[in-house]
């Protein structure tokens, strides 16, 4: 039953951070397509929320999950798939820390562009393709690490 109830929550929180990170990214490109700094700031503002609520607590949650799982199955560290996805999972945290700390930041200055009736200025541009490049390999690893967990190579 430990096993199901492991598997279940790992499963979820691959989920949660996929599908948070999808749907984060299709409304900040949405926000940013429409060069309205009012719609792209409270756009940002949801962003940084649900990353905080959403995928920070599964970040959390799935190493957990996974050790605990790993445990269930007689898994080891030895074996390939473990530390390939231990591995990606760091290289997604390398993306993903600056990635909310741009956001925060494109938030920011997009409230000040509204704050001072001024359009977007360029430190947001750039932010901005610097963070569309990070999203990149940020998902990327999340899938392979996905594909890992489920086929499990040698």
């Amino acid at each position: 039953m430990s096993y199901l109830i492991f598997k279940f929550v790992h499963i979820i929180g691959a989920i949660i951070i996929m599908g948070t990170g999808t749907g984060i990214a299709f409304f900040m490109v949405m926000a940013h397509r429409s060069k309205d700094p009012t719609f792209i700031a409270k756009t940002a503002s949801v962003v940084v929320i649900a990353d905080k609520v959403f995928t920070m607590t599964a970040i959390i949650i799935q190493p957990i999950s996974g050790y605990l799982l790993m445990r269930e199955i007689g898994a080891s560290f030895d074996d390939f798939w473990v530390w390939a996805s231990i591995g990606l999972f760091a290289v997604a945290g390398v993306f993903w820390l600056p990635v909310v700390w741009m956001q925060i930041r494109m938030r920011d200055l997009a409230k000040a562009a509204v704050a001072h009736g001024s359009a977007l200025p360029d430190q947001y541009y750039t932010l901005y393709r610097r963070w569309f490049i990070f999203g990149f390999p940020g998902f990327g690893t999340v899938i392979a690490i996905i594909w890992l967990m489920i086929s499990k190579p040698v």
